[in-house]
C-alpha cells in the first residue's frame, strides 16, 4: 500500500469500467481481414491497452504495410465510433455503479484515463451515463507516449491535483498496470470478462468483482 493517504481514484475504460473490449475485438478483426493481415491472438492480445496509433504503428512495421499510420488509425476510429453509436447496448461492469455512487458521495476526485480516442470515450460515458461520476476524461491523445507508458497517469494526477502515490488505479491490461506502476502508482488490476490472458502479476492487488474493490476503498479512503 502507498505510505499517503489515497485521494483520488483513476479508472480505465475499456474491460474495467464496461465490457467494451470484446467489441474492440470484432471491430479490429475486421479491419486486419479487410487488410489481408493474419494476425494472431497472441500478437492481438498485445495491443490491448495500447493506444490506436500505437497499435497500427506497430502493426505497420511488423507486417510491412504499405499505409500511413494516420490512415488505419482513422478508419479505426471511425469503424469504432459508427460500432458504438448503433450498438444496441454497451455493458456496464457488474457493480461499478455501486463504488462510483459511494466514492462521489465521499467526494474522491474521479478521472478516466483510457486509450481510447476522445469522442469514443465521449460516447460510451454518455450512452452508459457514467460520465457524471468523473471530474476528467482523459485520452493518450493528450500525452507523448501511450500505455505502457506512464505519461497518461502522471498528465491525469496533475488535473486532479494530487500526488502520484495519492492515486489508485483500476486496469485490467498488462499495458495499462505497467503505465500505473511507472507512474508510481497503487495499481489494482480487474479481471473481468475480457482480460483473457492478460498479465497482471505487477499489479499490488487484484479483484474480480467490484465489491472487493469497495473492501480495499475502505481501507484506503474511509469509503463507507
Amino acid at each position: 500500500m502507498p505510505g499517503k493517504p489515497v485521494k483520488a481514484v483513476i479508472f480505465d475504460m475499456d474491460g474495467v469500467l464496461v465490457n467494451t473490449e470484446p467489441h474492440h475485438v470484432i471491430i479490429e478483426k475486421k479491419l486486419f481481414s479487410g487488410l489481408n493481415l493474419n494476425i494472431t491472438e497472441e500478437e492481438h492480445s498485445s495491443y490491448m491497452g495500447k493506444a490506436t496509433e500505437v497499435m497500427w504503428m506497430e502493426i505497420i512495421r511488423k507486417h510491412n504495410l504499405p499505409y500511413k499510420v494516420q490512415v488505419l488509425t482513422d478508419r479505426n476510429k471511425k469503424a469504432i465510433i459508427n460500432y458504438f453509436s448503433v450498438l444496441k447496448e454497451i455493458e456496464v461492469m457488474p457493480g461499478v455503479l455501486t463504488v462510483l455512487e459511494k466514492l462521489n458521495r465521499k467526494r474522491i476526485p474521479l478521472a478516466v484515463a483510457s486509450s481510447s480516442d476522445a469522442e469514443t470515450i465521449r460516447i460510451i460515458l454518455s450512452r452508459t451515463d457514467l460520465s457524471k461520476y468523473f471530474l476528467y476524461k482523459v485520452t493518450s491523445g493528450l500525452v507523448e507516449r501511450s500505455k505502457p507508458a506512464p505519461d497518461i497517469f502522471l498528465y491525469t494526477a496533475a488535473l486532479l491535483s494530487v500526488k502520484p502515490e495519492e492515486c489508485i488505479v483500476i486496469e485490467d491490461s498488462a499495458n495499462g498496470i505497467k503505465a500505473a506502476k511507472a507512474a508510481g502508482m497503487f495499481c489494482i488490476a480487474y479481471t473481468g470478462k475480457s482480460t483473457g490472458t492478460q498479465d497482471q502479476s505487477l499489479a499490488d492487488e487484484t479483484i474480480d468483482d467490484f465489491s472487493q474493490l469497495e473492501e480495499i476503498l475502505q481501507r484506503k479512503t474511509d469509503l463507507k
